[in-house]
């Protein structure tokens, strides 16, 4: 309990309470603690500040400079550019997924058992969400408070839309399917302007490698003559 309260000292509530919200966005396979990171990014700070004010002449200007720098990109790195990763995976997984969904229910079929079926049968990170709000179910839980969990665990706006629009369509009634196929769409849509984006970046990608690369290895080759009859002569 000591201990506990210190870090509660140290830490303020909402910094532990977006470290976490970070950490659930991460996936169920992240195990990662949030009072262990604040830790870790505090001892290492500390470390660095006093490693360059005791042996860098300009320390004092290197070390808070420094520990800021780490203070932000550790937290990029660690939790920030993962959560954007898995946010394009999951939103690549979500179209087949919500296909096959699309064509259980067509079966005739209710929404649970066609959840069961379709991420039984689909493997993927979305696939375990799925059946991971499935057994909370299986506990007690209803049905919009376990997928209202699972929203906390999804990064990406376009799939919580899709899974908010699939609990009012249980709530009230609505045709699931119809909802379904519109959010299909739109990750559709999605999916082939982030290709379109990706294609129109690589002109500029390959000129810059081709400043960095193929440049300086055609001045060495047309300096070199220079250079060596300067050296011979």
């Amino acid at each position: 309990m000591r201990e506990r309260s210190l870090v509660r000292r140290i830490y303020s509530e909402k910094s532990i309470e977006k470290i976490e919200k970070k950490i659930k966005l991460l996936g169920l396979h992240c195990h990662y603690k949030a009072i262990d990171l604040l830790n870790y990014r505090l001892l290492i700070n500390l470390v660095l500040f006093f490693f360059l004010l005791a042996f860098n002449r300009n320390g004092y200007i290197l070390a808070p400079i420094t520990v800021v720098l780490f203070h932000y990109l550790s937290e990029y790195f660690v939790l920030d550019y993962p959560i954007k990763r898995r946010e394009k995976k999951l939103e690549e997984e979500a179209i087949f997924f919500f296909e096959v969904l699309s064509i259980t229910l067509e079966s005739g079929r209710n929404l649970t058992l066609s959840l069961q079926i379709t991420s039984k049968n689909i493997q993927s990170e979305l696939s375990e969400e799925f059946q991971k709000s499935l057994n909370e179910m299986n506990l007690g839980k209803s049905f919009q408070e376990a997928i209202t969990d699972m929203k906390e665990r999804i990064p990406s706006d376009t799939i919580n839309n899709a899974l908010l629009n699939i609990v009012q369509s249980s709530i009230f009634g609505n045709n699931i399917e119809e909802s379904l196929n519109n959010q299909l769409d739109f990750l559709r849509d999605k999916r082939l302007l982030d290709i379109k984006s990706q294609i129109g970046k690589l002109p500029t990608k390959i000129s810059i490698l081709s400043v960095l690369f193929f440049i300086p290895i055609i001045l060495i080759v047309i300096l070199a003559p220079v250079v060596i009859d300067l050296f011979v002569g």
